[in-house]
């Protein structure tokens, strides 16, 4: 199993695959620990069933987030085949799940282009406006006020942006990985990584 990094394709399917295996396997520790107490102690009440106890704090963890991956929603392959056809020199991320205190979004491909943000997504059970006027907040505690944020939930629309967006970039020769390679730690996040970063 490859390891995908947040905002590459294939990392929500990467995620569910690491987050399942973790569970298991913390599952197994605890119980396993627990049985050999009682075996060996014939009782509960033991310093192996204390080790168990303990255990269920980061096999609880890891349980939800297991469950939350696996309710996330990936860019279908067909979806990104047709995106990367479309993207020019963008830099787009994929599959990330935006987080926020009432719900998460799940965002199939993003894109930030000039003060210009542009998501899209093929899940329909929420409003795009209540995402758009989470990544304004968020954007505006980051220093980015005056972007312009729209998502789309169709992906013909959200391939016309793109070209327009690529057309703008070869205008103004700007190179968004370039822009993304040069951010140094500790300086102020770029609006790309800050979708990341609010990102499951």
């Amino acid at each position: 199993m490859k390891k995908k990094y947040k905002g590459e394709f294939g990392y929500i399917s990467y995620r569910k695959n690491v987050a399942i295996i973790r569970t298991a396997i913390c599952l197994l520790i605890v119980v396993g620990l627990f049985v050999t107490g009682l075996i060996m102690y014939g009782s509960q009440k033991n310093v192996l069933s204390i080790i168990a106890a303990l255990g269920c704090l980061p096999t609880g963890w890891s349980a939800v987030n297991m469950i939350m991956f696996l309710r996330a929603k990936a860019c279908r392959e067909s979806d990104f085949n047709k995106i990367e056809e479309a993207k020019g020199g963008l830099l787009i991320h994929y599959d990330h799940v935006i987080t926020s205190y009432d719900k998460n979004f799940n965002v199939a491909a993003s894109t930030v282009l000039d003060k210009n943000i542009c998501c899209y997504t093929s899940d329909h059970s929420y409003d795009t406006v209540d995402l758009e006027k989470h990544i304004k907040k968020m954007m505006a505690q980051s220093g980015y006020s005056s972007y312009s944020i729209k998502v789309f939930d169709k992906l013909d629309a959200f391939l016309d942006r793109l070209s327009q967006l690529e057309k703008l970039r070869d205008e103004k020769g700007i190179d968004p990985a370039a822009i993304e390679d040069a951010w140094v730690p500790g300086t102020t996040q770029t609006p790309a990584s800050v979708l990341l970063s609010i990102s499951l």
